[in-house]
């Protein structure tokens, strides 16, 4: 990689101790010790006071049980991760359970939308249609000369909120704070983008707080044009192996973006493949428990958008796993779109619906098409709150023993149904997962059962992860059905017992890491991988490549100085 001058971040001379403060990679509070603070230039910056990591942990869980209410906690994560990168991870790992739900889905959803009131200080970059013709100039400001994962936005169809223009930017750094928290991608070698070609949402343009460009959205060809631009100015600029996530796209954008850039660069998007996965593997786990194949079970999709088609099509490549024919699996999938039942011979059906249109009769209704259609498998993915009613789950129970339903629309207020009505109004016998954390609920038996959370979590880390290790330049289907895989086999019988499809979050960072694992090795099978030579030990080899939250000391004669520590000691940053 070139080492130009300009590549480098801001000099910070050896007299200006005080910017290590004001670093986030580097700065470590009141654990920085006297000899560090007299190295760095620090000392008298700081109290006379030494606090390990630890205690600074326990003070930033007391000041967020402190807080009124989520959105209060958010900012308060996000303001630690300015100040403070580290201590910030130490935190989120401390109790993943805890606090993703705060970073992520569903807090993240309501931070976007007060985004104006929220925002505190830049993350990422902002790119808009009059930078054209000089995105790279403004990739080359980033202060980071290696990035190998990037997640980026344009922000029209933020979880199931719709259109928040620029406010969307909330996406991609709680995405991104998940690469590192759950899959160990080192922070400093992630970037968030936000591409912000306007919002047609009228609200925002209205809002004297909002930060984004105030002009309807650009379409057509000026915004391919930009697309395009900043996909050739991210691999000039930080290599062909840099991983581009695209994430809440609008469905009219995000399946052509995916068609047209996957088979040139390394990229993939978590609102079709990654929910493909994360569902799929919940589908897996859940026959364990009804104890029969993929291909017995008839899926009926409440939404046919992104989310409904990625988990079709990967559910179909299980089902021919099983030695089920792709025709024929096909015809076990029905979906329903905001004008009913998608059937052959309907109005206006896309090339993507019109591979799941049957013949059937038009029905508009969802109540009547579960009576017709009797799947055993229901799926939410249309972000439309409540939609499968008392009645529907009543019909779920009477006609399947163990009635498989997923509302896993984001945030917890889109929800298809709760996890307490799915269970008691199917006698506890539903196997029920949803996007958003739902708390356990105690059957009248007095059984508890906590609810399978079909977060993507599970998948974007691990792939990650997987893809970074090993040098993969373009992402394959078939990764995102391993990775299923891996995750259903990591689900103990116990946790079945328990209610739980997926892994308990507190594993996910060792979820993570299996799922590398198994991308490195079928990369290296296939001969896909461009880092050589190959690791004997795989797994060893990741882990070792997995950023680690613990203070590194800054001393001069420590063999764990950090790079960025040395530039500014010895004023060459």
């Amino acid at each position: 990689m070139e080492a130009a001058a300009s590549d480098q971040p801001p000099a910070l001379a050896t007299k200006k101790g005080y910017d290590v403060l004001r670093y986030p990679h580097l700065n470590k509070g009141l654990a920085f010790t006297l000899e560090e603070r007299q190295q760095l230039n620090i000392h008298g910056l700081l109290p006379p006071c030494f606090l390990s990591q630890d205690i600074q942990v326990l003070r930033v869980i007391r000041n967020f049980e402190r807080q009124a209410s989520d959105l209060d906690r958010y900012v308060l994560l996000m303001s630690l991760q300015d100040r403070n990168e580290k201590l910030f991870y130490k935190v989120l790992t401390s109790d993943i359970e805890r606090f993703m739900p705060i970073v992520y889905t569903p807090t993240v959803g309501l931070a976007c939308q007060q985004y104006g009131i929220t925002f505190r200080r830049p993350r990422g970059l902002f790119i808009t249609p009059h930078d054209r013709g000089h995105v790279a100039t403004l990739l080359k400001s980033w202060p980071e000369t290696v990035v190998k994962a990037i997640v980026v936005t344009d922000g029209e169809r933020i979880l199931g909120l719709g259109d928040l223009g620029c406010y969307g930017m909330g996406i991609p750094v709680g995405k991104l704070a998940l690469y590192t928290a759950c899959g160990g991608v080192k922070p400093q070698e992630c970037l968030p983008v936000m591409l912000d070609v306007g919002t047609d949402n009228e609200e925002l343009l209205k809002d004297p707080l909002y930060i984004g460009l105030r002009h309807k959205r650009i379409r057509g060809q000026a915004y391919d044009d930009l697309l395009d631009e900043f996909m050739q100015a991210v691999t000039s600029r930080f290599g062909r192996n840099c991983l581009i996530q695209f994430e809440d796209f609008a469905n009219a954008n995000a399946f052509r973006l995916l068609d047209k850039y996957r088979d040139h660069y390394c990229t993939f998007n978590d609102d079709i493949q990654g929910t493909a996965s994360v569902a799929v593997a919940g589908l897996l786990a859940a026959l364990r428990i009804t104890n029969n194949k993929l291909s017995d079970h008839t899926i009926l999709f409440q939404g046919a958008g992104e989310a409904a088609l990625g988990i079709a099509s990967l559910i179909i490549m299980a089902m021919e796993k099983e030695g089920t024919p792709e025709e024929k699996a096909i015809q076990k999938i029905w979906m329903v779109d905001s004008k009913g039942l998608i059937v052959k011979g309907r109005a206006a059906l896309t090339t993507e619906k019109e591979r799941f249109a049957h013949q059937h009769a038009e029905m508009k209704n969802l109540e009547d098409v579960v009576n017709s259609i009797k799947p055993t498998v229901l799926i939410g993915v249309a972000a439309i709150a409540g939609a499968f009613t008392k009645k529907i789950l009543k019909d779920m129970a009477s006609f399947n023993k163990s009635p498989i339903i997923f509302a896993l629309s984001n945030p917890t207020s889109k929800a298809e149904c709760s996890a307490e009505d799915c269970y008691h109004l199917t006698e506890g016998r539903g196997i029920f997962a949803s996007g958003s954390p739902f708390n356990p609920v105690t059957l009248p038996d007095g059984h508890t059962l906590f609810p399978g959370q079909g977060n993507n979590a599970y998948v974007f880390p691990g792939v990650a992860l997987g893809v970074i290790s090993c040098g993969l330049r373009h992402i394959s289907e078939d990764i995102f059905l391993t990775t299923a895989e891996v995750i259903a086999h990591m689900v103990s019988q116990k946790n079945l017992e328990e209610g739980r499809l997926y892994p308990p979050l507190s594993s996910i960072q060792d979820v993570s890491v299996k799922v590398a694992v198994k991308i490195a090795e079928q990369a290296y099978r296939d001969k896909t991988a461009t880092f050589y030579p190959e690791p004997k030990d795989k797994e060893a080899f990741i882990r070792s490549q997995v950023y680690t939250t613990d203070y590194e000391s800054f001393l001069a004669d420590c063999y764990t100085w950090p790079k960025e520590a040395m530039k500014i000691q010895t004023g060459t940053f």
